[in-house]
């Protein structure tokens, strides 16, 4: 029996961090109060890890893991989880692939060995993969309907160019369609290994318990002698321009990008903040001047996903397709002036508690609790992130937002879905 080495427990986080012998870092969040146990298996091996040609592979692997593992059909894994009342399901992002599971907390032993036989054995029948291709295709072509999806492809692909964020986690249709079982296979043997992976549970458990029951399962999953594969993934250079896509709609979608910071950059806190200021919720900068004062939105925002390599800094509009060219020119003038204004101290302040009362709130269930951790974890951030996430929130002065600002919002990609006329006229505006 593989022994647990490495337990840790920050003085300021309650969570248990144990390192087994075999790399598997074990999270647990005791919380007694309801009898639901929350796991989430993370691995390093989210859509970067995959070949541009075959974008949508680890998407793909997602939808397919759970149907068939060694020695269980399909059906016989969804009889097994929806038997006990549970939930059991498989995801993927850009920076890592997850298994999320919940149970009762007597069922909880029964459903983390099956995610074990799931994670460690699959089979990806054949069947199944083609199914979950089809699905995936229509799934992509539906997408293409959607004005906002479209002015958000078309501008990941020009900020990140070679970078693998410049592709959909779910790919594109000669992508997903380049995609064998074999494929699927040797992602599998290569990525998925215990020493890239993080397990969190949170919920009516000790950490002992925890630990043992997760010993049981995986304690026996030796490391490959093949090294985990190191990423050598391009610089993104940073050459703004303007992509247009026609499609005759009865709205325009105006978006404008920044290339911003990695999580664990300096200038994450400012950019984070500086989002919520300019589009979280109804009383944000654009949602205020730009759809309650001037009337032009439909819908206005912006957002700053947090990400393990450089994020994109994203504002957008929808809007009517006569408004098109004051919309661009409105999104436009709000971010200069971040580069230009300070943010008085009140509106910074009302940034820093609605993004950390938001926090909170985010981590009030068993599974939101295992997340964030685990998300951490897999990040590199590790568990003290946490009390570190809240400390650099306040510690960001008007200044610091101010340099950052300068820093990252120069000049914007630009992005416009809509008729073609409003959409060239705008973008010959903006030109001028």
């Amino acid at each position: 029996m593989t022994q647990t080495v490495n337990p840790s427990l920050s003085n300021n986080s309650p969570v248990h961090r144990t390192v087994l012998n075999n790399g598997i870092v074990v999270l647990v969040a005791e919380n007694p109060a309801a009898d639901i146990i929350a796991g989430r298996i993370f691995i390093r091996a989210g859509s970067c890890c995959e070949p541009r040609e075959k974008a949508g592979l680890v998407h793909l692997l997602a939808a397919v893991i759970t149907k068939g593992c060694d020695g269980l059909s399909s059906m016989e894994i969804a009889e097994e989880v929806e038997s006990v009342g549970a939930s059991l399901s498989a995801d993927t992002s850009t920076d890592y692939f997850l298994m999320s599971l919940k149970t009762v907390t007597e069922d909880f032993s029964q459903i983390l060995s099956l995610a074990g036989r799931i994670l460690r054995s699959p089979t990806f029948p054949t069947t199944q993969v083609e199914l979950e291709r089809r699905l995936s295709i229509n799934s992509i072509r539906s997408q293409k309907e959607q004005p906002f999806t479209l002015a958000m492809e078309q501008i990941r692909r020009v900020i990140y160019q070679d970078h693998p964020y410049a592709m959909s986690v779910m790919g594109d249709e000669n992508s997903v369609r380049n995609i064998t079982q074999t494929d699927l296979i040797e992602y599998h043997q290569t990525y998925f290994r215990p020493d890239n992976i993080v397990i969190s549970i949170a919920g009516r458990i000790t950490s002992n318990e925890a630990i043992a029951l997760v010993e049981s399962v995986f304690g026996d999953w030796q490391i490959p002698e093949q090294p985990t594969p190191t990423s050598n993934l391009p610089e993104i250079p940073v050459e703004p321009q303007s992509q247009l896509k026609p499609v005759q709609t009865q709205q325009s979608i105006v978006m404008l990008g920044y290339l911003g910071a990695a999580v664990n950059s300096p200038n994450y806190a400012p950019l984070k903040l500086l989002s919520t200021y300019l589009g979280n919720g109804l009383s944000s900068r654009l949602f205020v001047e730009l759809r309650e004062k001037r009337g032009l939105a439909y819908e206005v925002s912006a957002f700053y996903p947090t990400k393990l390599y450089p994020g994109s800094f994203l504002v957008y509009m929808g809007t009517a397709p006569e408004n098109t060219t004051i919309a661009l020119e409105g999104l436009h003038t709000e971010v200069e002036l971040l580069c230009t204004t300070e943010l008085s101290e009140t509106s910074l302040q009302t940034a820093k508690n609605k993004i950390l009362g938001q926090y909170a709130l985010g981590k009030q269930t068993n599974g939101q609790i295992a997340q964030i951790y685990g998300w951490y974890e897999i990040l590199g951030l590790g568990i003290d992130y946490d009390r570190q996430f809240q400390e650099l929130m306040a510690a960001v002065t008007p200044q610091d937002a101010l340099i950052t600002a300068r820093n990252h919002f120069q000049k914007p990609y630009i992005s416009l879905v809509g008729q073609e006329e409003a959409i060239n006229r705008a973008i010959s505006s903006a030109e001028l």
